[in-house]
C-alpha cells in the first residue's frame, strides 16, 4: 500500500486521514489533510470533531510532511503513526495536547477498492487501514482530561480531486459481549462519476467475532436504499441495514477540486442501527450510541 500520494501532485488533489477514536469519555475524531487548489496552491488542515463540537486548523504545506512507505504523518508539531498519534496544538479557538498509543491494527483482507485500486482517473479514492485496534493514553481538550485506556480506534483514508456529490457513508465499533472481541462496520454508498457518465457504487466491511465480510460493488452488491438517513445493500446472502436513528451534525471542511471549500455535516458519535443477516438469519442487531454518520444527497 502507497500510504501517500501528494508529492508529484500539481493541483486539484486532496489527501487527508480520518482517525477516530472513542472510549467512555466520548469520541474524538481527528483528520490531518493536505491539499493542493486548481491554481496549484497547496495547504494543509487538522480537523478536530467530538460529540458535540468541530474546529477546522488550516495550516500551511510547510508545516505538513508525509511518508510514501508507511502510515506517518507530521503536522506542525503533532504527528499521527501506526504507533500512535502526539499531539500539541494551541489556537485561540482550541488546545488539544497528549499522547495515545495504538495496539496493532488490524487492516481489511484487500484493498478495501477491490480491483478499481487500478482504475486511473477516479474523482476520490477510499482506503482502510486499521478496522479497529486499542488504544491507551489521556488527551486534554480544552483543559478537559479525556482518558482512552481501553478504548477502540479506527483509521482511514481519502485521496483524489474531490469527495462525491452524493454519497452516505458510517461506521460504528464496538467490543462484542460473547467473544470480547473488536467489531466493526464501515459503509459507503457515493455517486460515482466514470468515463462520461454516473454509477451508484459503494464499498464496505463488516469485522464481527474474527470475520471480515467484505460487501462492495465490485462483489455483486445491490443498493436497495440509499437516502439521508438509510443504507440497505445485499450481496449473494448477506444484507446489511443501516438506520440513523438520531444525529448530532456538526460541520466539516470538504475538498471540491483541492480546495477545502465545500462544507459538510458530520456526526461523529451519534445512535445508528446495524441489521446484518445472512441468509435471512440475523446475525447480528446493534444499536451503536457512538456510530459515525454522513451524508450529502443534493
Amino acid at each position: 500500500m502507497k500510504y501517500f500520494h501528494g508529492y508529484q501532485k500539481k493541483h486539484s488533489f486532496f489527501e487527508g486521514w480520518y482517525l477516530k477514536h472513542q472510549s467512555p469519555d466520548g469520541v474524538l475524531a481527528l483528520i490531518p489533510a493536505y491539499h493542493i487548489d486548481r491554481q496549484g496552491k497547496p495547504s494543509a488542515s487538522l480537523q478536530i470533531i467530538t460529540n458535540t463540537e468541530s474546529w477546522v486548523i488550516p495550516c500551511s504545506a510547510d508545516q505538513f510532511r508525509a511518508a510514501s512507505s508507511l502510515f506517518y504523518v507530521n503536522l506542525g508539531t503533532s504527528t499521527f503513526s501506526e504507533q500512535g498519534i502526539h499531539l500539541d496544538i494551541a489556537t485561540k479557538e482550541v488546545t488539544l495536547t497528549g499522547h495515545l498509543s495504538y495496539g496493532p491494527f488490524t487492516p481489511p483482507a484487500y484493498d478495501i477498492m477491490g480491483p478499481f485500486c487500478a482504475v486511473p482517473f477516479m474523482q476520490c479514492r477510499h482506503g482502510v487501514l486499521s478496522l479497529s485496534h486499542r488504544l491507551s493514553g489521556q488527551l486534554v481538550l480544552n483543559r478537559k482530561k479525556l482518558n482512552f485506556d481501553g478504548g477502540l480506534g479506527y483509521i482511514e483514508k481519502d485521496w483524489g480531486r474531490s469527495f462525491p456529490s452524493r454519497y452516505v457513508w458510517t461506521q460504528c465499533t464496538w467490543t462484542d459481549k460473547k467473544t470480547k472481541a473488536p467489531c466493526c462496520v464501515m459503509l459507503s454508498v457515493a455517486d460515482i462519476p466514470f468515463a462520461g457518465t454516473h454509477f451508484n457504487g459503494s464499498v464496505g466491511s463488516v469485522l464481527f467475532r474474527g470475520k471480515e465480510y467484505r460487501l462492495a460493488t465490485y462483489k455483486g452488491l445491490k443498493i436497495l436504499e440509499f437516502t439521508d438517513r438509510e443504507l440497505l445493500v445485499s450481496q449473494g446472502g448477506l444484507m446489511l441495514h443501516v438506520n440513523l436513528i438520531k444525529d448530532q451534525p456538526l460541520s466539516l471542511a470538504a475538498p471540491s477540486f483541492g480546495s477545502m471549500s465545500r462544507t459538510i455535516k458530520e456526526s461523529a458519535a451519534c445512535q445508528v442501527r446495524y441489521q446484518f443477516f445472512y441468509q435471512e438469519k440475523k446475525i447480528f442487531d446493534i444499536l451503536c450510541h457512538h456510530a459515525g454518520f454522513e451524508s450529502q444527497i443534493m
